[in-house]
């Protein structure tokens, strides 16, 4: 009981990069190094099985899987039967709110998953997903390219003059 309550005022006192230590020590996830975590995250019933690279934000309400819980339908023909599978997310990595991600994928370096996705399979490296199930929609390249002819640059230290800024430019796309 005191465990689960020093887990929950950790992880509400830690900041969006010190949520990653709270969670391997206390679940087992297996983090890299400059992970960011920028909401709640359900690592499922076996963290022990995910392992995150290094410079990877998950957002808001990812949810990982390593079991197959339909399995269940079996459960009374066969009471021990249970299917795991590991989840290896890699380096450079982007994931989306709201996320789900099943078990035996692995996630390459250099992607970026848009939010809502479902990931029921293996994603190569240096691609963008989307969708359910999360397909490639484009590579990292191309995101590049629209990203910088979309940009709005701005100095967020100061989200007031920053909040300025956006609005003006915002302004020149509706027009």
């Amino acid at each position: 009981m005191i465990k689960k309550i020093s887990f929950i005022i950790e992880l509400y006192l830690a900041d969006c990069y010190k949520k990653a230590k709270v969670y391997q020590k206390y679940l087992g996830v297996k983090f890299g190094k400059d992970v960011r975590i920028t909401g709640k995250i359900n690592f499922g019933s076996e963290p022990f099985l995910i392992s995150v690279g290094n410079h990877v934000t998950l957002a808001h309400n990812v949810t990982f899987h390593t079991h197959d819980g339909g399995i269940w339908i079996f459960r009374e023909e066969f009471p021990q039967i249970n299917i795991y599978g590991p989840i290896n997310i890699g380096n450079n990595v982007f994931i989306g709110s709201n996320v789900i991600i099943l078990p035996n994928v692995k996630i390459g370096d250099n992607v970026v998953i848009g939010a809502g996705s479902v990931v029921t399979k293996s994603l190569e490296s240096n691609c963008i997903y989307a969708g359910n199930p999360a397909k490639m929609i484009k590579t990292v390249a191309q995101y590049k390219e629209k990203a910088i002819q979309n940009a709005i640059h701005v100095d967020s230290s100061n989200m007031q003059f920053a909040s300025i800024i956006i609005k003006e430019e915002l302004k020149k796309f509706s027009n």
